[in-house]
Formats: structure tokens, sequence, C-alpha cells
């Protein structure tokens, strides 16, 4: 989701995942199984304080979510936002969070179930999620078998998006591609598109999937010579981005200060309502790839020292409600897991295509997925030197 993420915080994730590596072999190597490190506890049995602690991305939550909540049950909620899962990831791994429910991206959420860093749902406390979609469990489930540990927050997926009116302008007399991803990889459009200002996301993983998956190769691939592919692509259109960024992009483009970014759907369309609501708007659009864009998703989870899991439960079951959901996707624009929410959802962001997809588009999206160690160290090897532009 929305990530004001620095270079600088994705290297401190790497060493983070490296020393989980460490962690998980020497416990392999004590014949002691993952499985049996992980917290089975899902609830106390005695009454837990009326507190809760939520750490969750900024800009991803309706304005009335929390005092609903807090008025429906009488639990005070602390509310804290993250700019990278990078931070998430350290504060878990340490193992002293502080909090009862986090939202971490579902690739990450993986590595943090193998790492015993979450306690498992306790389902009987959770009769709303039978409003959750069989679609979406299904994808969760490839990398949180039998939805064991997860419950989706909301759902988008990477791809270009574009102020309309500067693109053309741009373009001149050079059509549209048919392929939205030649925006931002192809010389020939990004070399005109330099003039109006072209953002990429500032994370290896974000780019080079991108660019892999542009060349038709495996997304998730651990060869070394399909990154040198994609490298080798990406260098060709170095000289053409204006800034690398996470974090500014909704900014960036409602202000027009940007024409192109590569970035995420939901951000495009809350970019697009933002200037409206400054006044200014701006004729932004959130690209649909005809190869389809890359699918993310944002779970929440309950880590394994949180201290009031009844509650976070609690939470959980009180944001499957429909018209709860509903709220959160008219405020940001995102997609959610809710099917019974979308009678609630405003009728224009309802048929948003670039929200909800349809099932063709869903289709084409390529799910979430996790690189190996060795790979995300040749990955950043690369990224590094592409950043630079050397």
């Amino acid at each position: 989701m929305n990530m004001n993420l620095s270079y600088s915080k994705y290297l401190l994730g790497m060493a983070i995942i490296t020393g989980l590596a460490t962690v998980s072999c020497s416990k392999s190597d004590n014949n002691t199984t993952a499985e049996a490190a992980k917290p089975t506890v899902t609830a106390a049995s005695e009454p837990e304080e009326k507190i809760l602690n939520i750490y969750n991305w900024s800009d991803y939550i309706a304005p009335d979510t929390i005092a609903n909540f807090e008025k429906e049950t009488g639990i005070k909620v602390r509310y804290d936002v993250f700019d990278s899962n990078e931070i998430l990831h350290a504060k878990l791994i340490a193992k002293n969070t502080g909090y009862d429910i986090v939202v971490p991206g579902s690739n990450w959420a993986k590595l943090q179930i193998d790492g015993g860093l979450f306690q498992k749902l306790d389902k009987s406390k959770l009769p709303n999620w039978k409003n959750l979609d069989p679609g979406i469990l299904k994808q969760m489930a490839e990398l949180d078998p039998g939805n064991t540990y997860l419950i989706d927050w909301m759902w988008s997926y990477n791809t270009v998006g574009i102020n309309v009116d500067k693109v053309k302008a741009a373009l001149g007399d050079t059509p549209m591609p048919d392929n939205a991803w030649d925006l931002v990889f192809n010389p020939t459009y990004t070399s005109k598109l330099k003039s109006c200002g072209i953002t990429f996301l500032d994370t290896p993983a974000d780019v080079f999937q991108a660019a892999l998956h542009y060349l038709g190769k495996p997304v998730y691939t651990g060869t070394p010579e399909d990154y040198q592919a994609a490298f080798d692509m990406l260098m060709k259109v170095r000289p053409d981005i204006k800034k690398f960024n996470s974090g500014g992009q909704i900014d960036d483009l409602a202000s027009g200060n940007i024409c192109v970014a590569y970035g995420w759907a939901g951000d495009f369309n809350l970019a697009h309502k933002r200037s409206i609501e400054n006044k200014a708007e701006q004729n932004i659009q959130a690209l649909v790839p005809k190869t389809g864009g890359l699918m993310f998703m944002d779970t929440m989870a309950i880590p394994a020292d949180a201290k009031h899991p009844n509650n976070a439960h609690l939470w959980m079951n009180y944001i499957m409600q429909p018209k709860v959901t509903a709220a959160i996707t008219n405020t940001v624009t995102y997609a959610n897991p809710n099917k019974a929410a979308t009678e609630f959802v405003d009728e224009e962001i309802k048929n948003n295509k670039s929200i909800f997809l349809s099932d063709e588009d869903i289709a084409k999206l390529v799910p979430p997925g996790v690189e190996d160690a060795k790979t995300k160290r040749n990955m950043t090897r690369l990224y590094t030197k592409f950043k630079s532009g050397v």
C-alpha cells in the first residue's frame, strides 16, 4: 500500500530477512520444526483490558472506522501507522511489537508465518468470515494454507498510472501504446514522457517483478540471467526517470507534478479523488495492462506477542461487517475481499473497472509470491546499480 519507502529501509529489510533465514536454518539443524515454533494460542482465557493497539499503513482507513468500533465495543484503540513492510518486519522479529493487529503485505506475511511471528486465528470468534470472497481466500491460501493466520484488508495491483492530458500532450503524434507497460519500459515512450515527469516505486522487488513480467519471464524466477535481462532493459529507460518514490505518488499526481507513475492502482484512483477534493481536478487514470498487473494483498494478522488477542478478533470481525468494509473502500479506493460489502460501495467506485476488475482482467493478474534470499540479494545488487544509473 501507500509506502514512503526509502531504499535504505529496503536494505534494512534484507538484513532482517537474512537473519530470519539463519534462525530458520538453526532451528532445522536442531530438529525443531517451524510448525512447532508457531504460537498456537489464539485468545487469552482471562478477561482483557479494553485496549486495542493497531499498526497499519497510512491513508488506509475510513474516518469513522475507529470511532464506530470504540462506540460499539467500549474498547479504546491506539492506532499507529508505518511506511514500509521492512519497518513492520523489524518490530515483529524483535518480538516486542506492542501491537495486537498488524497489516503486512501478503508476501511479507508468508515470511512472518514461516518465522512463527503470528498467532493462529480462532474462526469461532469470526462469524463474519462468511462475508469473505472465496476467490480472494483461495489466493490467500497460496501463501497462508488453510487461511490460518491472515485476513485480507484490501487488495490492488501494481500498474501504470497516468495524467491522461499531460501524457497525450507529451506524446504528440505518437499514439498511446497497446500495452500500458510500454509507457514506463519502452524508450520510445519514456524519452518523450520524461518532459512531464516519470516516477517509479522505490523497491527492488516492485521494479524487477514488473520488468520481468514485461519481458515475459517468470516474475519470481531464481535465474540470474533473467534478472540481468531485466536490468539491461531497465537501464535503457533509466535516464528518463525523474525520481523513485513509493509514498509521494498520490500527491505528485494530484498536483500535476508528474504525468506517469509505476505504482499501485489504488493510489492512482485516490490521487484522482484527492485532486477533486483540492478543487484542481486532474484527469488521472489507473491503467489495466492487457498482459495483467501484479496483484498484492494487505492482510490483518495478530502478532505472536499480542496482549489483547480477544480484542483483536473483535476488531477483525467488526471490519468484516459489510458496511464497515465498504466505507473503507469508499475512502481509499482499494478493492476489498468482502462480497457482502459490494452493495454498499459507492456506484462510481463499484463501476470503476480499474478498482473492481473484470473476471478476465483478474485472471491476468500475477498472484503474489516470494523470492528466495539468494535471489533477493542479486536483485538488490542490480537495483542499486539501476537506481544509481551507472
